[in-house]
Formats: C-alpha cells, structure tokens, sequence
C-alpha cells in the first residue's frame, strides 16, 4: 500500500499547503515533499521484481481492487511499479522537492497557491507512473494538466495566457486522440477482456485476440489506433513538428515549472508511447519503424538547429528538450535490450540535466532579470558557483563521459547500431549522433558569452553570488547526474529486466 499511501499524502500535502499563510507556504511544501522522496527511495532499496508490467511480467508494490461497473468493464484499483515505472517516480520526487526549493526567490505572489499546485502535479504525476489501470491511469494523465495551466497562466511572464491556453489546447486534443486510438483497440478485442486493466488488454493484444470492429480489419484498426495513439503521445513529448508550445510554456513559465514541464511532463509522453504503442502493438511499431525513426532523427538535429538560432537561454534549452527526446525515440523504435532500455535510462538522465539546466538558469534571472544572450558577460566573476554547475550541466547535456547523458545517450547507440527492424537503422543513428556535434556548438556560444570574458551586464541590478537555498538544489542536482554516470546501473539493471519481456513478440530483436 505504500504507492497509495505516497499519492494520498501528496494530495493531502497539497491541501494543506494551500490553506496555509503565505510567509509559511514554501517552506512547509518543501518539508512535506521530502516524505515521497524517502518512500520512493525506499520503494528503489526494496524493488524486486523482473519483467514488464504489462507482458506478464511481475510487478512490486502491487494493488488491484474492484472499484466499479462501467459500460460492461470492470474498472480496478490497479497501481504498481517494474524497473521502468520506479525510476521515474523516483525522479518525479526528487525534483519536485528541488523545483519547490528553487522557487523560494522568485515566487512571492499568491505563494500558498503556487506550492499547493505544484504538490497537486506531484500526485498525479505519481499515479502516472504507477497507475496499471486505463481509467485511473487516464485520470491522472488529464488532471496533471490543471496544475500546470494556472502555474503557467497565473505566474508566468507578459504572454502567459497565450502560453498557457497553448499548451493545454494542444495537449487536450492529443489526449483525445489517444484516448480514441485505444478504446477502438479495447472495442476490437470484444469479450477478450473484461476490464481496462492495461496488463490484461496488452496481453490479449500481443496474443493476436483483436478482432474487426464496424467492418474495419484487424490489421487496419491496429495501425490507425496506433497512429492515432503514436500522434496523441507525441504532442506531449515533443517531437517535431508538434514542439511548438514547448517554447512558449518554458519561456513564459517561472522557472521552477520549467524544471517539472522539461524534468518530468515531458517523460509522460515518452513513458506512454513505451507503455502503449511500443508494448502493446510491437509489430505495428516495427511496420512504422522507418517514419517513426525519421521522424526521430529530425527532432534531433531540427531541434539542436533551433537551439542554435537563440538568444534567450531558456529557449535554447527548451529546444534542447526537443533535440534530446529525438534520441528517446530512436531508442524505443531499436527494439533491442539497449535501445529500449537506454531510452527510458535517457528518460531519467534528460530529466536531471534539463531540470539542472533549466533552474541554473532560472538563478541568474532571479539576479539579473535577464536571459538574453547578449545581454550579459563574465558571469563567472560574480556568481561563481552558479556558473561552474551550470557549465557541468552543459557538459553534460553534450554527452561527456562519467555523467548520465553519456550513458543514457550510449545505450541508445549501441541498441540503435544493432537493430534489426529495418536495414536503415544504423543510417539513422550515425545521422543522429551529428546532434551532439550541433549542441556542443549552441551550448559552447552560449556559455561563451554569457560567462566569461569581461563583466557586462544591460539591466541595472547588484550580481553576486547566488544564496543557499538556490545553490544546493543545483548541487544535490549535480552529483546525482554524476552518480548515474559513474555508476548506471543504479537504475538501468532493474530497466533490463522490465524490458526483456517486451521485446519477446515473436522473436527477440535484441
């Protein structure tokens, strides 16, 4: 009961901080958030079970309950997590306790209300990750939007309504694509199944058990419910061409939403497609797998060219975000050990990086009230230490060794190199990896001259060394991408295991 318990006291959490006094609010979110860090990790020191949680495999902390009728099918509560469900939750704790730290400095309006929401996303966020049940999941995945539309719509910038009302249009016309792609599947399979548990509906799919649906053939509804689910996950992602609210959430949010938009809403929608397209319909995933890595390969470099043409530091880390979701996908499209499994490890490293990125950022707006590129120098001098992370945090984005980029970022390839769903894949990865060339080059001019060099700075504010509670977020950010490089298999054996199974349909590809 341990996944129930985290979720229910995240919501009351959330309730409680948004009764509370303004002066207090903050710092009583931040102390309330530590609770589901130490159960997730808890949850990570006991987690033992092997196998996908969707193909049969076993699952920990596990609970189903009847809970009602609906239409003829049966809803469960139904939660649990495998070796790619923990580690997101693990991250999902991890930075939303860092995210409201970080948000100490520049939220100083309506504050109860801001932390109450960001305690809200958090809970859903949880049962995103751990829900096994369509409905409950389906609950979770809509109400993450709510949060996030006020905390972009009521303390964002000039144009946060704009940007606010993009995203959550975008987003909720992708859900609905979705959500049609798979019922059609759950009408298709008729008395197969009985309920909306997800593992019993991807098993009776992988077994062959759908069937027509209005006259239209099994092998036609399985590619248009794919497409249509593959199109719903991808707005989410994002992949190109459905970015385009990506920027305007990320510059117009303050920036600890930016952390948890990049750090973990991001990883929903590569997490579903994992759960949905590339589970339970694996051979249409592999009819599609020249498209689907096209279009992979084009996030990668359309993305890193963005980042290229900015000025504005978020925004070339929000295009960054694309760029890096690119390889996501050319990970899950590989269907090897590695491949799959590096992308979900990406899952996690891209998670840490860009919440560390977006957040150092967001320490050198909150003392020059700037992000143009051109309008700051010698950064170095005065904030020192905010500098120096921030640069490992580049580095880390480009790949260097010893930093969960570089590993996550090498299982993909090596997975990707030795694919066997199309004779093409190894062309797209070398295509792909000329990404890391381009985002060397942005992140370097960057860094280049905002850094370093002589202190110049347009706006009229005193620059000095960023306090405490903004540093050590930056720092706890830091080592842990540090420890996942030195030491991947932290996280990525227990991926290995809830992969195997997944790539077990009807010949191992790995």
């Amino acid at each position: 009961m341990i996944i129930e318990a985290l979720i229910a006291f995240t919501f009351v959490a959330s309730m409680a901080v948004l009764l509370a006094p303004d002066e207090w609010a903050g710092r009583l979110a931040a102390a309330l958030s530590l609770l589901p860090v130490v159960g997730s990790l808890y949850m990570w020191s006991r987690f033992d079970a092997a196998g996908n949680a969707l193909t049969g495999g076993s699952v920990a902390f596990e609970t189903m309950v009847p809970w009602m009728e609906l239409g003829g099918y049966t809803l469960n509560w139904h939660v649990g997590v495998d070796g790619i469900g923990l580690p997101l939750v693990v991250l999902t704790t991890i930075l939303s306790t860092l995210a409201i730290v970080s948000a100490w400095t520049p939220i100083d309006d309506r504050q109860s209300q801001f932390y109450g929401l960001m305690l809200f996303m958090e809970a859903n966020l949880l049962g995103v990750f751990t829900a096994l049940d369509f409905f409950v999941w389906f609950v979770f995945w809509e109400a993450v939007l709510l949060p996030m539309y006020f905390l972009i719509g009521v303390w964002g910038g000039p144009r946060r309504k704009y940007a606010a009302i993009k995203f959550f249009v975008y987003t909720n016309i992708a859900s609905l694509a979705m959500f049609i792609g798979f019922i059609a599947l759950v009408f298709g399979l008729g008395d197969s199944v009985s309920s909306l548990d997800m593992p019993a509906i991807a098993g009776a799919l992988r077994a062959g058990e759908l069937g027509s649906l209005y006259g239209i053939p099994a092998a036609t509804l399985r590619s248009v419910a794919f497409v249509a689910m593959f199109l719903g996950f991808a707005v989410k992602v994002p992949i190109v061409p459905f970015h385009t609210w990506l920027p305007d959430a990320h510059v117009e949010a303050p920036s600890p939403v930016s952390v948890m938009l990049a750090g973990v809403l991001l990883k929903m929608g590569t997490y579903a497609l994992l759960r949905f397209n590339f589970t339970m319909l694996p051979e249409t995933a592999t009819q599609f797998a020249v498209p689907i890595a096209l279009i992979a390969v084009v996030s990668v470099i359309y993305g890193a060219m963005l980042a290229l043409a900015q000025q504005d530091l978020k925004r070339i880390v929000a295009y960054s975000s694309v760029s890096s979701m690119g390889y996501v996908i050319l990970g899950l499209i590989a269907y090897t050990t590695y491949g799959v499994g590096g992308a979900t490890f990406q899952m996690i490293a891209h998670g840490l990086i860009s919440g560390l990125m977006f957040m150092s950022v967001g320490v050198i707006y909150n003392t020059t009230h700037t992000r143009m590129v051109g309008d700051m120098s010698g950064m170095a001098d005065r904030m020192p230490v905010t500098t120096g992370i921030l640069v490992a945090g580049a580095f880390g984005y480009m790949g260097l060794p010893l930093m969960a980029g570089f590993a996550g970022e090498f299982f993909i390839f090596k997975g990707a190199f030795a694919s066997t769903v199309h004779v093409a894949m190894p062309l797209f990865t070398a295509v792909a990896m000329f990404g890391i060339v381009v985002v060397a080059g942005y992140l370097l001019f960057a860094m280049q001259r905002t850094l370093f060099g002589t202190f110049r700075l347009e706006t009229d504010y005193e620059v000095g060394p960023a306090p405490l509670h903004e540093t050590v977020p930056l720092a706890i950010l830091l080592v842990t991408i540090i420890v996942l490089g030195v030491a991947p298999d932290l996280f990525f054996g227990m991926i290995q295991d809830a992969v195997d199974p997944l790539l077990d349909f009807g010949g191992e590809l790995s």
